[in-house]
């Protein structure tokens, strides 16, 4: 499970991104905040290349990282931004979870 270590740093990079892309977003003329924005991405990818290289598997890695990133870039965007959750956002949130431990359970 050494891959969960770049799949960590993937999805901290990719949270990080989208963070500086909603404040380039917010305030367009600031360019420096698209340029980190891209940045992070990059050095996001690059540790998604890590991850497959350690054993993460496409499918399962991709799916631990499309849940997670998401999970936490609606709690930034409901915690720091004030964006609402709908009711169904919620519940998606709740079916991701359950996925995450359906994908590790042979894990353990």
């Amino acid at each position: 499970m050494i891959w969960l270590i770049p799949l960590a740093i993937l999805i901290f990079f990719e949270l990080a991104a989208d963070i500086f892309a909603k404040e380039w977003s917010l305030n367009s003329r600031f360019y420096l905040l698209a340029v980190v924005a891209l940045i992070f991405y990059l050095l996001a990818n690059t540790s998604w290349l890590f991850a497959l290289k350690n054993g993460s598997g496409l499918a399962r890695g991709a799916a631990v990282f499309s849940v997670t990133s998401a999970i936490l870039a609606a709690m930034v965007g409901f915690f720091i931004y004030h964006e609402s959750l709908e009711r169904v956002q919620v519940i998606g949130i709740v079916i991701g979870l359950t996925s995450l431990f359906f994908i590790f359970w042979p894990e353990f």
